[in-house]
Order: structure tokens, then sequence, then C-alpha cells
């Protein structure tokens, strides 16, 4: 009985320490205004994408070798956060074409490294489709979601270990039900950065409905293979292109 009475003592005292952490680490977003928990600084959200570039490059086979369109990536790139409010950030944008031509993807790490593998890059069929993709990165970064995510994920591992130690072994179920949260904010976010592409598209006089486009693009990659809503991080691809329509009607 003590060493049960002991360890919901410990448990107790862990959950309050990651649920106080997490609801103590809010920052204003220097863009947006949004008040945001966030376990990074800025200044750390730039440093941590700095030094993971090296790694995400190596794990997508590197850079792709044609120099001439590496460059016209970053040049989209630059063309969409020089004239929109992404340019009066505090990130530093830098864009890259990654070698990978079978990983149909594009992603953002905090602080301003933004990815898209040639194997996305190659199904594009139009400049405005390129910066839809990069748009939406860039609304990734803006929002700060990987700084999110982490200070979310560090609730989540404490709230975890917190059970383990009260159970006395870990428990399947609560990093089930931690693992659902966490999609639920990766939908979320998703559906914000949709929104951010779309306004960057538009104030970049880039066509928003290539937006719509890309998504069409990357329900065909699939092959109509997805997972249902409720367990993938993404949002159903035809929620969004919904949702999308309604946005790119406010830019018309």
């Amino acid at each position: 009985m003590n060493s049960f009475k002991g360890r919901i003592i410990i448990a107790v005292i862990i959950a309050l320490i990651s649920i106080v952490t997490y609801f103590t680490s809010t920052e204003e977003n220097p863009v947006t205004g949004e008040k945001q928990k966030v376990s990074l600084t800025v200044e750390q959200e730039i440093a941590l994408g700095l030094q993971s570039a090296p790694q995400f490059k190596e794990q997508f086979g590197g850079l792709y070798p044609d120099g001439k369109l590496r460059g016209y990536v970053e040049t989209v790139g630059r063309r969409l956060v020089d004239m929109t409010e992404a340019g009066k950030s505090p990130y530093e944008f830098k864009f890259h074409l990654l070698a990978d031509q079978q990983t149909v993807n594009a992603f953002a790490l905090p602080g301003g490294q933004i990815f898209i593998t040639y194997a996305l890059f190659n199904r594009l069929n139009s400049e405005d489709q390129l910066a839809g993709v990069l748009g939406h990165e860039i609304g990734h970064v803006i929002n700060r979601h990987g700084a999110e995510h982490i200070a979310k994920q560090n609730l989540t591992e404490g709230l975890i270990r917190a059970t383990d130690v009260a159970t006395g072994n870990p428990n399947e179920i609560s990093r089930f039900v931690g693992n659902m949260i966490n999609m639920k904010y990766g939908r979320d976010d998703e559906f914000e950065s949709d929104e951010y592409g779309v306004k960057y598209m538009a104030q970049a006089n880039y066509n928003p409905e290539a937006m719509i486009e890309v998504m069409k693009i990357l329900q065909e990659a699939s092959g109509g293979g997805e997972q249902p809503e409720f367990l993938s991080t993404h949002p159903n691809s035809e929620n969004r292109i919904e949702r999308l329509k309604e946005i790119i009607k406010q830019y018309k």
C-alpha cells in the first residue's frame, strides 16, 4: 500500500510539473500577435532549424543536383517572403529542393528551413502550384507550429510518464490518447497553414486556385488510399479542398 501511495504522489508531482510548465510557457507570436504556448524562443527555433537541416537533407538523398532548379525554388520562395509579412518576421527563410524522387512531400523546420522533394516538385505543373506548396510551409513557420508541437509533445510525454509511474508499468492506452491529441492539433495546423498559404499567394500575385490543384495532385499521389481523417495527421483532402474554396473567395 505504501509503495502504491508513493507512486501516486510521484505521479501527481510529475503531472503537475508538466502541466504548469506547459501553461506558463506562453509567448506572443512576433507576426500574428497570437498568444501561444511554445517551449522555444524564436532564436532557439532558428538555431534548431539550422542544426537539423543537414540531417534532413541527408535523409532525403541530399540536394537535387540541378542548381538551376534549386535556384528556381529559392526564387519562388523569396518572392513569397519578400512580398508578404513573412519578410518582416525574425525568421531566416531558406528553400531547399531535395533529391528524393520517391517521397512526395514538403515540410518546414522551425525557424524557416523549408524543403520540397523532387518527387513532389516534378508533379507540379506551374509556378503557382509551387508557390502554393511553399506558401503553405511558410505558414507553418510563421504560426510557430513546430514550437507549439514540441511544447504539446513535452506535456503529453510528461503525463504519460506520470501514468506509467502510477500504474507501475507502461500504459499503451495513455500513449494512444496522447497520440490522438497531437494528431488533432496536427490537422488544425494544416488548416491554418492552408489559409496562410492562400493569403501569401494572393499577396505575391500568384493564383490561389493553384492550391486546390496541389491538393488534387497530392490526392492522386496517395493513390486514393487515405486513412480515415480521425486517425490521420493531415486533414482529409476533400475536406481541405472545400475549406480552400471558401478561403479563396476572400481574395477574389
